[in-house]
């Protein structure tokens, strides 16, 4: 890892971003003494000592300037993301809290093309809070694509084999088959594969799912998948690629799991997103309230990498000490591990 720095970004700070990374850091200070790693963490201090308090563990980050040199900060740094104007609630939605979770983006993306750090891993944001503050996106991947100037992006979840690309993700489902065209799914397949390759996987074996039920059943339920799909696959294998599809979306999971694709291309949100989260997801059977979520997001196409958790604020048990670091850990596993590999995604 030769020490590679990693930015975290709190995302929204009333949410359980403080708590997962003050577990996560004390996750990793062995690694991090060790000298495999250095972090700097962007946020709410307030926020992330309130957590520190709440959770009775160290803080081994310290409070920087954003003037000190690089090379003067400290293996786990802190940088404050914007100006309190007053003190920010575990659990409740903000204009404050959403602009401290945009200022926290925007800087790690400076630091992250400069090259002052090698990845940017987000913690989750708040919707509402971060158009409340007047940032009008829908969510990281729009964020991200904006701040870097990237043409297009492609989120991909990953839990542990379990590896899914989206040629969609925040629009209507009924804009979803205007969206799926030649020259997206294939952008999509090549970023897909470039990450696998990233990941350790010399041949990528990669599944494009069908839109509509049984691949449209030679067109009785739509003809997407017959019309777009079937002659791009076709294509790619002319091309010596290994992908097959269109696949039924009932199915193509399974065989994912089975270890038979190194990755599921998805079509839409919903499709992509509920196999991931439902393996992912610990839930307790007696209360029913989830413990733990293992699972990455991976935002693919642009020129920085970019990991982050697989679940959101949480805000019905932020400040409570209930929320549990394992994603974060993960992608910041994966952006080591991609970091490794060379950086950029585009």
């Amino acid at each position: 890892m030769n020490g590679k720095r990693i930015a975290i970004t709190m995302g929204d700070p009333a949410g359980i971003g403080p708590e997962i990374i003050m577990r996560a850091i004390h996750h990793l200070n062995p690694r991090i003494a060790a000298g495999d790693l250095k972090l700097v963490v962007i946020g709410s201090h307030e926020a992330h000592r309130s957590a520190a308090d709440l959770l009775d563990l160290v803080d081994h980050a310290k409070l920087i300037s954003p003037d000190l040199p690089v090379a003067q900060w400290p293996d786990i740094a802190f940088l404050q993301a914007g100006v309190a104007t007053e003190p920010i609630r575990f659990g409740q939605v903000s204009a404050q809290a959403g602009n401290f979770a945009f200022q926290a983006i925007r800087m790690a993306v400076e630091l992250a093309l400069s090259g002052d750090v090698a990845a940017i891993c987000t913690g989750p944001l708040n919707k509402e809070a971060l158009n409340l503050a007047g940032h009008a996106f829908a969510g990281h991947t729009e964020i991200l694509a904006h701040l870097t100037r990237a043409s297009d992006s492609v989120m991909m979840l990953a839990h542990g084999n379990m590896r899914v690309s989206h040629v969609t993700t925040h629009v209507a489902l009924a804009d979803v088959p205007s969206r799926m065209t030649t020259e997206r799914i294939r952008r999509v397949v090549d970023l897909t594969e470039k990450a696998l390759r990233k990941l350790g996987i010399a041949r990528p074996r990669i599944a494009i799912a069908a839109l509509n039920p049984h691949a449209g059943e030679g067109g009785l339920f739509g003809r997407e998948d017959i019309e777009v799909t079937e002659p791009l696959v076709a294509a790619l294998r002319k091309e010596g690629r290994d992908i097959d599809g269109p696949v039924p979306g009932d199915t193509v999971f399974v065989k994912l799991r089975a270890g038979q694709y190194d990755a599921v291309v998805a079509q839409y949100h919903d499709q992509g997103h509920t196999p991931i989260k439902l393996l992912g997801f610990s839930v307790d059977p007696e209360t029913g309230r989830w413990e733990a979520l293992s699972g990455v997001n991976i935002t693919l196409g642009l020129p920085v990498i970019r990991t982050s958790v697989d679940h959101g604020t949480a805000f019905d048990i932020a400040g409570k000490g209930l929320a549990k670091e394992t994603s974060l850990v993960e992608a910041i596993e994966y952006a080591l591990q991609m970091a490794d590999a060379g950086a950029g995604q585009g």
